[in-house]
This record gives C-alpha cells, sequence and structure tokens, in this order.
C-alpha cells in the first residue's frame, strides 16, 4: 500500500512541546514565533523533515499556520479544515483561528494587548515569502511590535527531526514532457533577455522539475526534487541538489549546460551574480531576495519564468494526461462495481480505501497515488481533507453517503476524481443537495467566456445552484494540476481570489461540494481542461472546457426534478461519453454495471 493509516496527529503532546517552544522564545528574547506549512520550497506537500506545524500541534492539513505567543497560541485554518483541526490540536493549549477571515497582524495587535506584551515575532526567513512578511510587516505598522529574522525556533527543540529527504531523482521523457529542457530553457532566457533580466531564481520544486524534464521522489504523492536553481540569461542552469540524488545517465541527460552543485553553495553563489536577478516575491523565500541585497545584487520582482509555461500545457502532456484518465477512469468503474457488489455495512472506510488503491494497482502502470484518499462515511464525508486512521476508521453504514476523493500519479499524468456515492437511501434532503453540487459542476463544464476572464470570474458559477439555497462550500470550486507533477499547481484555479487569466492548456479541477458537519459531506471533481472555444455568434475570443475525467456520477442521488432541461442533455451526453470511451477496457462485469450506471434520465 501506498497509503498508510497511522495517525500523524497527537493532541497530547502539543502542550509540552508548547512549553519547550515558548521557554526557547524567552531565551532569544522574542514575544512570539510563526510556524507556517511551507518548507523552503513553498511547496504544499511537505517532506517529514519540514512538518513543524504538524510536529508542533498536531494538525495535518495542508495548509495553515501558527502563531506562538506568550499566552495563546493560534493555528490559522482555512474553511476546509474548521472540522479537522478541533479533532487533531489540544483545545487546553492551542486556539482555532478562522483564516483569512481573521489576518494574522489584527491578530497578533489585538492578543499582545490583551496581554500587556510588546517586543519582537520571530521568523525563519527561509519559510516565508517576501510577500508574506511584507503584509505582516504593514499590519503591525505602528502597533509597537516588531518581526525579527531568526533562525528556526522549532528545529531548535525537536530533538529527532528526521534527515533531509535524498529521493532519487529520474528522468521524464521528452515525449511526454512535449519539449525537451534545452528548449525551455531557451525560450525562458530569452523571457529574461527581452526583460534585461541577468538570471532568474527557481526555487518551486515542481517548476525546477518542469524546466529540467526531471522527476524525483524527495515528497511523498507529488514526483518532485528539492533544489533550488538559477536560470542564467545565456540559458545555462546552476542546479544545487545533493549529488547523491543523481546518477550517470541523469548528469547525461542534463548535458553540459546544467552545471550541479550542493546546497551550501547556493547562498554564496548568490552573491556573485551579476544583476539585475528575477525574484518571485510570491513563491521564493525571502532570504534569497536579502542574500542578494545584502550582496549589492539588484534585484528585480517578477514572476518564476516556469509557472505559466508550465501551467499551459504541451500537446504531448495533454495526449498523456488524456491517456491516463481512461486507465485511470477504467480503474475507478471496476471499484465502484466492486462496491455497488458488496453486502450492506460490510465495510470500513480503510477497506474502501485499501480496494480502490488495489483496482489503481491492477493497470500495472501506477506510480504512486496522487494523494492520500479522502475517504468519507457519513459525518466523516464533512471533513473535506478527511484521512482515515485506524483511530478513527469509521463502518460504511446502511443509508448514508460515502464521499471519496482520490487520485493517481501515472508517468503520463496525474488524477484527481472525487465521487459521492449512495450506500442504501440517503434520503431526499441528500439528493436535493447533491443535485445542487452536480448543477454547479455541470454549469463549469459548459461555461464559455470571454478569453481574459479568471477563476474569480468563474467560480460563481459552480456556487450559484447551492446559493439559491442559502447554501454554498468553504474550498475552491477548483485547483491547478500538473502532468505527471503536483497534484495542486498554480498559478491557475477557479476561485474568488484567482486574478490570473485562464488560458488554453491549463488543466484544472471542478469540484463544487456542500458539508453538513455531523451529518455528510458531497462533492463532486472532474479534471478540465481550457481550450479555445469553437466560433459562435459574432466570433468573438472564447473559451470553453473539455472533460478529462470519465466516471459515471451517482444517478440514484440525483434529484431529476431539479435538472433544467440543457442539465438533462449535458448529464446523459457526459455518460454516454463515458460509456462509450471507457466501456472497451472493463471486464464484462465491470462493463454490465457501466451499462446501467451511465442509462439516460
Amino acid at each position: 500500500m501506498f497509503q498508510s493509516f497511522e495517525s500523524h496527529a497527537n493532541p497530547a503532546q502539543g502542550g509540552p512541546r508548547l512549553a519547550a517552544l515558548r521557554k526557547r522564545l524567552g531565551q532569544e528574547g522574542l514575544a512570539g514565533f510563526v510556524v507556517p506549512r511551507a518548507d523552503a520550497h513553498q511547496g504544499e506537500y511537505v517532506a517529514a523533515r519540514d512538518d513543524r506545524l504538524q510536529w508542533l500541534t498536531g494538525f495535518t492539513g495542508s495548509a495553515g499556520f501558527a502563531i506562538v505567543l506568550p499566552k495563546v497560541a493560534g493555528v490559522f485554518i482555512d474553511g476546509r479544515y474548521r472540522v479537522q483541526v478541533k479533532a487533531q490540536v489540544d483545545l487546553a493549549h492551542f486556539t482555532p483561528v478562522p483564516w483569512p477571515e481573521e489576518q494574522p497582524g489584527p491578530w497578533i495587535r489585538a492578543r499582545l494587548a490583551e496581554e500587556g506584551a510588546g517586543g519582537e515575532i520571530g521568523y525563519d526567513p527561509w519559510l516565508h515569502t517576501a510577500d508574506e512578511i511584507s503584509r505582516l510587516e504593514g499590519a503591525l505598522e505602528g502597533s509597537g511590535i516588531g518581526l525579527r529574522p531568526c533562525s528556526n525556533m522549532v528545529d531548535a527543540i525537536w530533538p529527532d527531526q528526521p534527515a533531509p529527504p535524498m529521493g532519487r531523482a529520474f528522468v521524464h521523457p521528452d515525449a511526454l514532457a512535449g519539449a525537451t529542457s534545452a528548449e525551455k530553457r531557451a525560450d525562458l532566457a530569452a523571457t529574461l533577455r527581452k526583460a534585461g533580466h541577468r538570471a532568474a531564481v527557481i526555487t518551486l520544486p515542481d517548476s525546477l522539475c518542469w524546466l529540467l524534464n526531471l522527476r524525483g521522489s524527495d515528497v511523498p504523492r507529488n514526483p518532485v526534487l528539492h533544489g533550488f536553481a538559477i536560470l542564467h540569461d545565456d540559458a545555462r542552469v546552476t542546479l544545487f541538489a545533493e549529488a547523491a540524488k543523481f546518477d550517470a545517465e541523469i548528469k547525461a541527460h542534463l548535458g553540459a549546460q546544467v552545471q550541479l552543485r550542493p546546497p551550501a553553495a547556493f547562498v554564496p553563489a548568490l552573491h556573485t551574480l551579476p544583476g539585475p536577478v528575477r525574484v518571485d516575491r510570491a513563491t521564493a523565500p525571502l532570504a534569497v531576495s536579502r542574500e542578494l541585497e545584502e550582496a549589492g545584487v539588484t534585484v528585480v520582482w517578477g514572476d518564476d519564468p516556469c509557472r505559466l509555461p508550465k501551467a499551459c500545457k504541451t500537446s504531448g502532456e495533454l495526449a498523456g494526461m488524456r491517456e491516463a484518465h481512461l486507465r485511470d477512469g477504467a480503474a475507478m468503474v471496476e471499484f465502484l462495481c466492486w462496491l455497488d457488489a458488496q453486502p450492506p455495512e460490510s465495510l470500513t472506510e480503510i477497506d474502501v480505501v485499501t480496494a480502490l488503491e488495489g483496482f489503481r494497482r491492477a493497470t500495472n502502470a501506477l506510480h504512486d497515488i496522487s494523494f492520500d484518499t479522502i475517504c468519507g462515511a457519513g459525518p466523516n464525508g464533512a471533513i473535506m481533507h478527511y484521512r482515515v486512521t485506524r483511530e478513527s476508521n469509521r463502518p460504511v453504514g446502511r443509508d448514508e453517503l460515502l464521499l471519496v476523493d482520490s487520485g493517481a500519479q501515472y508517468t503520463d499524468g496525474t488524477t484527481d476524481i472525487t465521487r459521492t456515492i449512495a450506500m442504501g437511501n440517503p434520503g431526499d434532503e441528500a439528493r436535493q443537495c447533491f443535485t445542487r453540487v452536480l448543477q454547479g459542476m455541470i454549469a463549469i463544464s459548459r461555461a464559455r467566456f470571454p478569453k481574459g476572464l479568471a477563476g474569480r470570474d468563474i467560480d460563481p458559477l459552480a456556487r450559484y445552484p447551492l446559493w439559491l439555497a442559502g447554501q454554498d462550500f468553504d474550498h475552491g470550486t477548483g485547483h491547478g494540476v500538473g502532468a505527471f507533477l503536483s497534484v495542486h499547481e498554480g498559478p491557475q484555479r477557479i476561485s474568488r481570489i484567482s486574478e490570473v487569466p485562464l488560458q488554453p492548456g491549463m488543466i484544472l479541477s471542478n469540484e463544487p461540494g456542500y458539508y453538513r458537519e455531523g451529518a455528510f459531506g458531497i462533492r463532486l471533481e472532474n479534471l478540465i481542461v481550457v481550450i479555445p472555444a469553437p466560433p459562435l455568434g459574432d466570433n468573438r475570443a472564447q473559451l470553453a472546457f473539455e472533460t478529462l475525467t470519465f466516471v459515471p456520477l451517482d444517478r440514484r442521488l440525483i434529484a431529476t426534478d431539479l435538472l433544467a432541461p440543457g442539465e438533462r442533455d449535458w448529464l446523459n451526453a457526459y455518460h454516454a461519453e463515458v460509456l462509450a470511451r471507457i466501456g472497451p477496457r472493463l471486464s464484462e462485469p465491470a462493463a454490465a454495471w457501466l451499462k446501467a450506471a451511465c442509462a439516460p434520465i
């Protein structure tokens, strides 16, 4: 099994560790310390060594941070984790803080004022971006509270902190990448020269892997390599990573224009660069720009040059993603057929997760799962990023909903799919909520929109059916997805806060939901790719979405009287396409099951 079911959260350890951290802060003369989820590469998924937030607090979510003050320790979590955090942290020592509704600057000011304290808040400049620290400094201006860059205070009290990851790198074939590394480097170097930049610093693991057509194994579930790189304006790259991760084949693949150097050489190399040097203030550690500035190197703020080209998939990447989704769709259908055949109340959540991974393994193409499967039965489905453990494992009950959000990493593509399944008869209220979520998913799938619109412009389409019923969901409608890379990829997303214009080739999830704490959760998710819309009307430049995921939606949960004719037509056409594309790939029992599951409504 790729997935384990051990619990990584231990609330009982939070109090003693918090006390040790406060003692250390006192020794350093600090009034507080910020503990982010991120590592030095600002990845959403972190290696065990960098999981400081979980080690200190017990919270295992993929986003959030803690601020430790003398008398209060806040754990800042967004709407996805409001339920989860209460079960994972010791509420006698840690206080959940709804974020972004409550911002860290005002929270610090208010809490230190209550304590009659001031002073300096420490932070590790390798774990925060320039944007983050600038916002926090602005919010604290005039309060008498300062920020102090310092060594990491959590590392100082973590006696058995794991070693840095040393996963082996491997080549990602040019045919699947759709372009050679040399071609990518030449294109981006030309962009740098046009802007008058001598070099760009690359710190994001997926950018590094994309640029060099490499993959790695330094982070669970995402095939990325830890390292830093400097892209020069002549297309050379200096790569700072552990030499033990690279064998002779990899070094030959990199070629003469890519120089491999140890991580310890990164900061000295920054000091010797001719400027101007581009740094992404939204993704690079603040320490990078500080080191450059202290050495007298001119820093210019600009986007990581890899992020947008990486987001706009090549024809090779799209072909691989389409094939990966057909393979994965067949595995999902085999799983759903198996699930429907199980006797009522005979399964637990772990049974479901184990079986699903088994069907993906049976493809003989599975590299890894793309994240730990979220399998929530009944009330556990309302925990948006629920991860079943042996302690939380729940029987799948009769007449309730089962939410299964899962994905796979294949060498030709990354998948991410959610289906909510009826286990018996969950009732009319659940069907009505499911149908509203389905209507939102259909609205995104059918959308045509003017070129230049961003994710925030599209997001309301998924929420409108829920809004009409006074309902909503507390997460974005969609995130970007990489091609055999990170299952959560920026900068594209469908969200209220996304200002990045959508462009052809961008792959996103389409996943509206609805969650009722203590009762059930509903989420439906397909992956979609932005494409030029076919000519229509006065031929304005418009975009649309092509669906990549082909797995039936549970017809037993659809309140058909709520569907408009166009929604019904889309659903029937989608199911017909699922049957045509996936049916020939199935065993006989699964093919028969799929035919019934895709019958028109």
